[in-house]
């Protein structure tokens, strides 16, 4: 058996989500592993690095693939993205050693949340981005982030009761500004279900003055879902990159 990395794009907005569902075919890894085993003649599963909420993207979402001997990995590439509807591509692809697991061999990732502050949306970015057009205090959302990084329980950041554990590591958070737009980048060692999406809406509130930025300590603190802010919508999410330990 041969193990290869995946490095993949995507275009959520027409898909449920990442991980493959009983009786569901609009998934990112069912159209994937239908279009491998095209190729390949036999049944394949790929290992994700984690999953994707319906609607979000993926600028660096990797994935691990077992295959029964060796390919040509530039034709293989070829084939598969030939393959492929248009809003999935796999950017790489890369021989590895068996060992190599597309989620357990994770040591981290970096999701943006993307937001467009014009008045009127932007017609060509309106599928990957948020319209929240309201004057915001950029310093204070940066005031706010600097409250949410390092570790801490971030249960007051999910959508999810059954998590076995809500300890996480935010690395930095960047609140980059553009004419009419605005980027939240969250680099961390793992993330909660929803979590960046309630982090993104949170650190709005803050910005726009529905919230002071000094609240942030006793949110984390509560551990409670209905002290955070609202749930970002899908569309400005991305998952821009997964980092990995050494496998060499």
């Amino acid at each position: 058996m041969r193990t290869y990395k995946l490095t993949i794009s995507y275009d959520g907005t027409r898909y449920q989500g990442w991980q493959r569902q009983r009786g569901v075919e609009q998934t990112i890894q069912h159209v994937i592993e239908q279009s491998i085993a095209s190729i390949t003649g036999y049944e394949v599963k790929i290992q994700g690095s984690g999953r994707t909420d319906g609607g979000v993207h993926a600028l660096g979402q990797v994935a691990s693939l077992r295959l029964s001997g060796k390919v040509e990995e530039r034709e293989f590439l070829r084939k598969l993205n030939e393959r492929l509807p248009e809003d999935i591509r796999i950017r790489e692809i890369e021989l590895v050693p068996n060992t190599f697991h597309g989620r357990r061999s994770a040591k981290g990732k970096c999701y943006e949340y993307h937001i467009d502050l014009r008045e009127k949306p932007c017609v060509f970015s309106r599928k990957y981005t948020y319209h929240y057009p309201e004057k915001l205090d950029i310093e204070a959302m940066r005031e706010a982030a600097g409250y949410l990084i390092g570790r801490h329980d971030f249960s007051s950041f999910t959508d999810r009761k059954d998590e076995e554990s809500c300890m996480r590591r935010i690395d930095e958070i960047r609140v980059e500004v553009e004419p009419d737009k605005l980027y939240l980048v969250f680099p961390g060692n793992g993330f909660l279900y929803h979590m960046v999406r309630i982090l993104s809406g949170t650190l709005l509130e803050v910005g726009s003055g529905k919230r002071r930025a000094d609240e942030l300590p006793r949110i984390l603190n509560e551990k409670k879902r209905a002290e955070a802010g609202f749930l970002a919508p899908a569309q400005g999410l991305f998952l821009k990159e997964v980092f990995y330990r050494d496998e060499g």
